[in-house]
This record gives structure tokens, C-alpha cells and sequence, in this order.
């Protein structure tokens, strides 16, 4: 019986298919969290085994610490652990009520003076933090923590008086930006996709997915990876692709992209699928090996793991793609 008691879990998929690779794959390195998640999307898991596998990480600041993002460790609360638990709750339809309350007022004290987010907070300083991670006495706000923080408020209908001042910086910085580099266009895409101001949300992801081409920030062919440039501060063959932009056919930044690109993208996504059942990481290029300096710790890189895993088959799914 499945823990509602309402019915069994659906059998097995089908050997060596995509899917029981994928979960062979969790069964044996995931974390608990991400145990629940993959049941939840995949096996007809409930929401309340994932929010219980959540609670875990919960301060009583209202924030999430506890390595939630696996780059963090320690317990302290941090903004990106606190996203990172939003995304999870969203996931699961459970983005609201007390709990999300309790997440606001955590968001509130710990913003910076116009209202919005830095990535991490001082309070990381002495406990170990991936190399790429800066801990600084007085970070700024950045889109990066923000964007995908309010989009996800605004998608759950969620009113606080936090996310006033923290939607217009996500505006002002969205419609500033004039060079990019991919993770940054993603945390943009996240605040559009959501935010209530539809037709302004569409003209900013026009000029945002123009600006992507110009720059060429998606590598729009797989097979000619050499021919498209990798942002400054990113791991050598650290390329994005349309896929990582539009997560789903419903998201604004799908525009930005022609049929036979996104096909492209989404065939180079289900190619990655490792032996062993799970997607990588790391950016991988052939005859060249993996770069280690995002490798930073073995607990980190094996944690995350399952979480790319989990967020391709969603994508995957999303499309139509087969996957069972």
C-alpha cells in the first residue's frame, strides 16, 4: 500500500529503460530528500513524505542550512538553502501557508538594504564552502538569489510585504541587463515566468532572449560545442543550452528558441544519462575528462547528483520526451 494507504505504488519501469536506470541510480546515492522527490515524481509518492525529509534542514530563524545545497555546508541558514526549499515545496504544491510565512520573515531579515538578496550570508564564514562560493562581510543583492526566489512567490500566489520592494529590484535588474552570462539569464527567466505584470514580463523575455543569441550564451548545436564561447568564471566546456533556459514548453524563454534547436537540446540532454543511471554535474567534454574544480569535496559532488538527475527527467518529461 502506498502511504495514503489509497493504492500501490505503480510497478517497476521497465529494465534498463531511462527511468529505472534513473532510479536505480537514486536508491543508491540520494539523499533522503531526494529519495521522497523521486518518488513524488515518478512512483506516486505524497507531498507530505517530501515536506517531512524538508524539515530536517529547517532552522528556527525560518530559513534552511544544513547543506540543504550541497556547495553550503553547516548548519547556518543561507538564501540559497532557503531557495533551494522553496523549490522543493513548489515541486510538491505545498508553497504556502505558515510555513512559507515563516520562510518571508526569514527572507526579510536577512535582505540587504533595497530590499533584496545576496546569494550567502557572513554568518558561512568557518564552515567549509565550495572554492567558487565567496563568503563576504557585505554581500550584495543579486539577481542570482532573488529572481528565482520572487518567481516562485508569485507563481503560489504567496503576499508578503517582502516581495515588494524585492519584485521591483528583480525589475530593475532585469531590464538593466545589458551583458549576461547564463546562470544569471536563468534566475532572470525564473522571476519572468511568474510575475503577475504579463506583458511586461513578455517584452523583458523578448529583449532577454535576443540578448541570449547576440552573446551566444546558449550553445544552440551539441555537435560543434567549440563554436560557442563559455562565460568568464565558468568551468572550461561549462556550456548551457536551451533546455537550461525553457525547463518547460510553458516558460517565455521556449520563444527564444527554433523547433529544430530545442530538439537538438533536448536529444543532447537525454544523451547525457551516465552508465550508472544518473546525469553529471560537471561539464563533460569527449576525450577531454571531467574538471575537478567543481569536484571541491566528495559528499558535495555525490549529493548533487541525484538532484540534476531528477531535474532532467522533469524536463525531459515536460517535453513529451519518453522516458519510461
Amino acid at each position: 500500500m502506498s502511504e495514503t494507504g489509497a493504492s500501490p505504488l505503480p510497478s517497476t519501469p521497465p529494465a534498463r529503460s531511462p527511468l529505472f536506470r534513473a532510479e536505480q541510480f537514486v536508491w543508491l546515492t540520494a539523499r533522503v530528500l531526494e529519495q521522497r522527490l523521486f518518488a513524488y515524481h515518478f512512483l506516486h509518492g505524497t507531498p507530505d513524505a517530501v515536506e517531512a525529509a524538508l524539515d530536517a534542514y529547517r532552522n528556527e530563524d525560518g530559513g534552511y542550512g544544513y547543506g540543504l545545497e550541497p556547495d553550503l555546508r553547516g548548519p547556518v541558514s543561507q538564501p540559497l538553502h532557503t531557495a533551494h526549499a522553496l523549490r522543493v515545496l513548489d515541486a510538491v504544491g505545498r508553497c504556502g501557508g505558515q510555513r512559507v510565512e515563516r520562510v518571508c520573515r526569514y527572507l526579510t531579515s536577512v535582505s540587504t538594504t533595497d530590499g533584496a538578496l545576496p546569494a550567502v550570508r557572513p554568518s558561512q564564514r568557518g564552515y567549509p564552502t565550495a572554492p567558487f562560493v565567496p563568503v563576504v562581510d557585505d554581500p550584495a543583492s543579486e539577481l542570482l538569489a532573488t529572481g528565482p526566489v520572487v518567481g516562485l512567490l508569485h507563481r503560489n500566489e504567496v503576499w508578503h510585504a517582502w516581495l515588494f520592494r524585492a519584485t521591483d529590484f528583480c525589475w530593475q535588474s532585469v531590464e538593466s541587463l545589458d551583458k549576461s552570462h547564463p546562470y544569471e539569464v536563468e534566475a532572470a527567466v525564473a522571476f519572468l515566468d511568474s510575475v503577475p505584470d504579463r506583458s511586461r514580463a513578455e517584452a523583458a523575455a523578448d529583449r532577454l532572449g535576443r540578448m541570449v543569441r547576440e552573446q551566444r550564451l546558449a550553445a544552440l548545436d551539441p555537435d560543434r560545442l567549440d563554436a560557442y564561447p563559455v562565460a568568464s568564471g565558468y568551468a572550461p566546456g561549462e556550456h548551457h543550452f536551451p533546455h537550461d533556459f525553457a525547463r518547460s514548453p510553458e516558460s517565455l524563454a521556449r520563444a527564444w528558441f527554433t523547433d529544430d534547436e530545442m530538439a537538438r537540446s533536448l536529444d543532447h540532454l537525454a544523451a547525457e544519462q551516465q552508465d550508472d543511471g544518473g546525469w553529471p554535474v560537471l561539464p563533460h567534454c569527449p576525450n577531454r575528462g571531467w574538471y575537478p574544480q567543481r569536484e571541491w569535496a566528495p559528499a558535495p559532488a555525490l549529493e548533487s547528483r541525484p538532484l540534476v538527475t531528477i531535474e532532467a527527467l522533469r524536463t525531459l518529461r515536460a517535453y513529451g520526451r519518453f522516458v519510461g
